[in-house]
């Protein structure tokens, strides 16, 4: 990367895009809507269980325009989804801006590890044991959503749900190489604890990105 390039970077004028797609949402919340995902690259947060670990070296990817991939995405659907990666690990106001200005609903999904950037309408908050939320985005978060490994990670829920507001959505995740253990422990949690639910990956069930 060259210097006029790491400047262009760090403005978010341009960025690490690792792909670009139009799916339908396989998670949380809004599972089951279509959507248009930028799944931007850099991310040193480092779950061991990652499923796109190759996301993580940002030099791995192209820089790309933030306000042409903004112009592709609307062109295909006006819910757009950033993902990584990390997303916050770059400045998110230009993509933001842009897709606002073409009349977008922006949603993003977060470690919550970076500070905050962007104009985002829904915030998927999925927070990590080894790179912990900035205490900036508890409150904002529209959605948590825990990944479940190990038993640890009930215990790790219940703290992370203690810390955003009540009206945030509650889901746990089982770990896509765990589901067949985990679910079960998942179901059992989930009606001694009803304000949370399950997520899903419907997606790799349907066979999509």
């Amino acid at each position: 990367m060259n210097k006029e390039e790491d400047i262009l970077l760090k403005e978010g004028k341009m960025l690490p895009v690792m792909e670009h797609f139009y799916t339908i949402q396989g998670e949380g919340a809004h599972t089951g809507k279509a959507a248009y995902f930028i799944r931007l690259g850099g991310c040193d947060v480092g779950c061991h269980w990652c499923d796109v670990k190759e996301s993580w070296d940002p030099t791995l990817h192209p820089l790309m325009n933030a306000e042409e991939i903004a112009e592709t995405a609307a062109k295909h659907c006006k819910t757009i989804v950033l993902t990584g990666g990390e997303p916050l690990m770059w400045n998110l106001d230009i993509l933001t801006s842009k897709l606002k200005e073409l009349g977008c609903t922006i949603h993003i999904e977060t470690s919550g590890a970076y500070p905050m950037s962007g104009q985002l309408d829904w915030i998927t908050l999925s927070p990590k044991k080894t790179g912990l939320p900035k205490e900036e985005i508890y409150a904002k978060a529209h959605e948590l959503k825990v990944i479940i490994f190990n038993n640890n990670d009930f215990i790790f829920a219940q703290e992370q749900a203690e810390k955003v507001s009540e009206n945030c959505r509650l889901y746990l995740q089982s770990e896509w190489s765990k589901r067949d253990a985990m679910y079960p422990k998942m179901t059992d949690f989930i009606l001694e604890n009803p304000r949370w639910q399950a997520s899903v990956q419907t997606h790799k069930y349907l066979n999509i990105p």
